[in-house]
């Protein structure tokens, strides 16, 4: 199966696969109206987290995952965040957290850790496959873009596709 399907698995790298029609919208809560945009200074960053601030922007450019942009319009723009896991692996992920007090959250049912042992305890073969950067795998709506910014000492960049650190996401991901 994984050989006949070899063009749908992107292997180290590959080009980053995309959900086709399935770009995701963020829907602002009306009932607590959004504040007005806030364009905030990006974080002022010793050489090494920049460099790694770098090394991600260049690739999530690479990946399509973000855009530069250049304008005027005022906009909710936020820094980037860098996280690092205890192998010294990083990810950048952006600071949403204003823009997910006002998001709308996806209701989701979490599943139940008895009834999906219980369908496990019927099957013959047990798989995990885990997507490569699975967020970034769903595209945003254009009206969605202008909320998705982030600024660092190299420019205004926006996202083309989900970002880290959107409360919405984690539901819509699962579907």
């Amino acid at each position: 199966m994984l050989r006949k399907n070899r063009p749908a698995f992107a292997i180290g790298e590959e080009p980053l696969g995309k959900i086709k029609g399935h770009d995701i919208e963020l829907y602002l809560d009306v009932e607590r109206p959004y504040p007005p945009m806030l364009r905030r200074p990006p974080y002022p960053a010793i050489l090494e987290p920049r460099k790694e601030i770098e090394k991600h922007i260049n690739e999530l450019l690479d990946m399509d995952v973000i855009r530069k942009i250049r304008h005027n319009e005022i906009v909710e723009i936020t820094t980037p965040v860098l996280i690092t896991w205890h192998d010294g692996k990083s990810r950048l992920c952006g600071d949403f957290r204003a823009l997910n007090n006002y998001t709308k959250a996806d209701r989701y049912p979490i599943p139940r850790i008895p009834h999906a042992l219980d369908k496990l305890a019927k099957a013959k073969y047990i798989t995990k496959m885990d997507c490569m950067k699975g967020f970034h795998q769903n595209g945003v709506k254009p009206n969605s873009m202008k909320l998705l910014r982030i600024i660092c000492h190299m420019g205004i960049y926006e996202y083309t596709r989900m970002p880290f650190g959107i409360k919405m996401h984690q539901p819509t991901s699962k579907g």
